[in-house]
Formats: structure tokens, sequence, C-alpha cells
């Protein structure tokens, strides 16, 4: 009997060492090799015996990469999982880890957590097996599945990079403070300050900066739009009665040209600067026209659906407009489609005719609306006519995610894209208008300067 105890405790021995040390936050597995075999284990002369089988690790792997293409994707699996979820043409998406659990066999894992914009399940799946991304040669050890509630399912391969997460390497240097040991994302880096851009100063004149040179292009003037080249900017201008014209400046001339007058409004220009979007009234329904930038004679009407409102191009060929029920998509080159607008808006936004919607520059499914918050949150700032806030958020037409973007203390409107597609520039009333940016994952929140209404051109 005292034998047998003598060799049981040298097998748990041996089974410790194979397993070594658990990985910093990892909780150890049950060692899975054989038990000795009651009545002794002396060996018989002249047979040969196998060695017990090595235990087999249930500890859940971390330091990972797991990435994708078509489309092209990537998670950060941390010491606590999933962490983070990024996505080509999207911001990131921050994910908060859940339960881990591994398969019976040790070989596969399911690491859970929640979007932490939207609340939406998030699931990654790796297995320990051979994997290898699209046509590439690379091997990879682990194959990966990411299940979004929204997104959907997301394929590809993982790989152990702890490069890749230097809070790792500072986690017993954090002298007890537990703020060191938070995860903060990434900072936004490679984004461009705008080296033109137009908007509305204090009192009401219109301003064109470019180059660094300040020009006051027009004494009074809203509804701006700046090329793409920085080197014209449409605007309207109300006329006695009902009329409005729709002007334009050209920075190397120095000069306002007057384009169009009567029942007009709200012109756009298209991301090759040739063509130009705008509205025209009949006296009755406001529709869509477009026009070559040079030749306002030869406008004609995209559309004959009566809208709203016209929030720019998506696209090189597509018009976005909207009314109280549906967000339209009118083509230049097919047949319209239209899109339920409480869709896209969700229940916490008021639709209006003021609001603004605008296509991502490099990803026309992801849209910024800045719409009136119905029933705003405490510490939210509020209209004094209307008592409603106002928010700027992200919607994806494929997925149908839709996440606020600017800060809940802050009241947001008339937000317009940079042309590098990851800042975010609105108007913030306050007291005086000040001219506000956010990255397009919510983060760098900063004023910018005394004005509204900013529009962006390079």
């Amino acid at each position: 009997m005292f034998r047998e105890k003598i060799r049981r405790l040298r097998w748990v021995w041996m089974v410790l060492l194979a397993n070594a040390i658990p990985v910093l936050g990892q909780t150890p597995a049950k060692p899975t090799g054989p038990a000795p075999t009651a009545g002794g284990g002396a060996k018989k002369p002249g047979v040969p015996q196998a060695a017990p089988a090595a235990p087999q690790s249930k500890h859940f792997p971390i330091l990972l990469v797991a990435s994708g293409v078509e489309p092209q994707w990537s998670v950060r699996i941390g010491m606590k999982g999933a962490e983070r979820l990024e996505r080509a043409g999207y911001p990131p998406i921050t994910l908060e880890p859940g339960e881990i659990s591994a398969d019976d066999s040790g070989t596969a894992w399911t690491y859970r957590a929640k979007d932490a914009g939207t609340g939406g399940d998030v699931t990654v799946r790796l297995s320990r097996e051979a994997c290898a991304e699209g046509s590439a040669q690379t091997k990879y050890s682990f194959q990966a599945v990411v299940t979004h509630a929204q997104i959907g399912i997301l394929n590809g391969c993982a790989k152990i990079a702890a490069e890749e997460f230097p809070e790792f390497k500072q986690k017993n240097l954090d002298d007890g403070d537990p703020e060191k040991k938070k995860v903060v994302p990434p900072a936004i880096t490679g984004f461009k300050p705008p080296v033109a851009m137009a908007f509305i100063d204090a009192t009401g004149k219109v301003v064109l900066v470019r180059g660094g040179v300040t020009k006051i292009v027009a004494p009074a003037g809203y509804q701006l739009s700046l090329s793409h080249d920085g080197k014209r900017l449409l605007f309207t201008h109300n006329e006695q009665g009902k009329d409005r014209t729709i002007m334009m400046y050209d920075a190397v001339s120095g000069k306002n040209t007057e384009l169009m007058r009567g029942l007009v409004q709200r012109a756009f220009w298209s991301p090759d600067d040739s063509r130009i979007a705008f509205m025209r009234s009949t006296g009755q329904d406001w529709t869509v026209w477009t026009m070559p930038a040079g030749a306002p004679d030869k406008a004609l009407q995209l559309s004959t659906s009566g809208v709203w409102a016209l929030h720019g191009w998506a696209d090189a060929h597509t018009v976005l407009a909207s009314d109280d029920t549906k967000l339209y998509f009118l083509r230049t080159e097919s047949p319209p489609t239209a899109t339920a607008i409480r869709e896209v808006y969700g229940d916490a936004y008021e639709v209006m005719s003021s609001d603004a919607i605008r296509a991502n520059p490099a990803n026309p499914d992801l849209l910024m609306v800045t719409a009136h918050v119905s029933h705003p949150k405490a510490g939210m700032p509020t209209d004094a006519h209307t008592g409603m806030g106002g928010a700027a958020f992200l919607y994806e037409l494929k997925s149908k995610r839709r996440v606020d973007v600017t800060p809940a203390n802050v009241f947001a409107q008339d937000a317009e894209w940079s042309r590098d597609a990851i800042q975010i520039f609105f108007t913030n009333p306050e007291k005086a208008p000040v001219i506000c940016r956010v990255f397009w994952d919510g983060s760098g929140y900063k004023r910018v300067r005394a004005g509204s209404d900013l529009v962006v051109g390079e």
C-alpha cells in the first residue's frame, strides 16, 4: 500500500512538470493522461512497455491575432479573450470579453464577447489545425470562425502574435495601479488635417480656408459644399420672396458666379467634381436634379419623387435623398432603390428634414447620420425649443449595425466626413457655435474652431 501511494505521487508530479506553469490569467486544466494500473507496475522481463501518453493541456490560447480575407478582418485575442474586431472600411469594434470554454478534445476553444457599441453577441471559435488565408502560402496554427450577431460569420486563420500585445509585457510593471491594467485601444493614426475647408463664422459670413489662407467668400450664405480639390465652393443665398440662388465661388479667380436662381437649394459636388446635384421645386414638391459643373443650362431631373432633403453623393452614380418614410438611392445609370428610413434611425432618433445623412467617402455602405435624440439621457444637452438632444451615429446598410459616434455629453448637428474617411466634423451649438471633431470610432473629441457647418475639401 505504501509503495502504491509513492508511485501515484510520482505520477502526479510528472504531470505537473509536463504542464509546467499556466499562463497568467488562465485556469489550469485537470490532467487527462491514463491513471496508473492498480496492482503494481513492475516491468516484465523482455516485454517492451508503452510510455504513458503526454497529458493534453486545455489552457485557452492567448495573445493571438485571427484574420481573414474577402472581406478583410482581424480579431485580437488578449489575456482575457476577444477584445477588438477590425474590418477594412469600418471603424474598429471594441469587444467586452466573456466566458471561454474548451472542447473535450482540448484542441478547440470558444471565446464569447459582447459588441461594446451595440451589445450584440460575438463568438470566436479557434481550433488547433493547419490553416491558410485565401491563396496565401503562409500556414497558420489555428483555424478561426468569428460570428457577430449583426455582421454575420467571418472565416479565417489565427497565429500567436505576442509582439502585438505590449500591455502583456507591462502587466507586472503596473506598481499596483489598477488604471494601468486597463487595455486601452490604440490611438487613431494616419489621419490628415484638412488642407481646404469652409464654414460659417459667428457673424454668418461664408469663410474659405485653403492652404492656411483665410478668405471671406460672401457676407451671408448656407448649405455649403466644397469641391474635392478645394478650389470651388457651392453655397445657397436667399433672395427676396421664396427665390434662392445657388452660388459658386472660385478660389483661383476669387469670383462668385450665380449658377441657378429660383426655387432651388442644397447643391452637392459629385466625387469627381464634374457634376452637381441639387433640389428644385415647381411650387409643390422638391425633386432632385443634376447638372454638369460648368453647364447649368443642361440640368436634368434625376427623379420625379418628392423628397424632404438631399444628402449628397454616395458614389459617382448614386445620390442620397430622403423624406419622412424612406431613404432614397437615386442612380444616374439605373433605377432608384429605397429603404425604410426608420430602419436606419431605429427608435432613439427623430426623422426631420434638417437631418444630415452622409456616405463615408471610402465605403458607401457606412452612413453617418446627424439627428435629434427623442429621449436624451441624463447629462445630454438639449435644444431649448424641442427638448431633444442631438447626436451623430453610424449605420451599416448591409449589417444594419447602428452605433453612436459623438460624445453623449455634447449636442451634435450637421456632421460631415473628412476626405480621409476617418474624421468627423460637426457643430456643437452651445451658446456660440463651435466646430468639433471626433474620429470614426468615437475617440479623439476635440474643439477645432468657432463657427458652424464645416465642410472639407482636400
